[in-house]
């Protein structure tokens, strides 16, 4: 059965859109596959992995958790949207330079979340982000190169 479609408009990495989404349609399928944004990874569906996370007015979200609809008149930031004209987002070149990735599947959520804990912490300890992580799972890595990727940014951004 098809539901009939609706009209949503919000502003994704500053670019307003408006698109036609079925009422039941998750976030994190919107922009994946009506937007094209995939670095926004579907994970498990369930909430519990993080590689959907994304910024939504401001906010860390899970985007399987939140129907698009529910994105009417939002700011939402992706992955994509972290990056600065040509380059990369220092979180980015964090997890670049620092093998804070293997597969990557997870990689964008981590990012995600660690750019949430910088906007509120610009100097956090291992502590600090280990528990800002903590809702984002990684099978690959053991975290302790994510970690020292977030320590890595963290200090490019104030500057160190």
């Amino acid at each position: 059965m098809t539901l009939a479609k609706r009209s949503v408009a919000f502003t994704v990495n500053g670019e307003r859109v408006e698109v036609e989404v079925e009422p039941r349609i998750l976030l994190v399928h919107l922009l994946r596959e009506e937007l094209s944004l995939t670095g926004t990874h579907v994970g498990c569906d369930t909430s519990q992995c993080g590689a959907c996370t994304v910024f939504m007015d401001g906010q860390s979200v899970k985007s399987c958790t939140i129907f698009g609809v529910q994105a009417e008149g939002t700011n939402i930031t992706t992955i994509e949207g972290l990056k600065h004209e040509d380059r990369l987002d220092p979180l980015q070149e964090g997890f670049w330079d620092k093998h804070g990735l293997q597969c990557g599947y997870c990689t964008p959520g981590m990012i995600m979340s660690a750019y949430g804990l910088l906007k509120e912490n610009t100097n956090p300890s291992e502590t600090e982000i280990r528990e800002a992580l903590r809702g984002n799972l990684c099978r690959c890595t053991g975290y302790h190169n994510i970690v020292r990727a977030v320590q890595s940014a963290a200090e490019v951004m104030r500057g160190g």
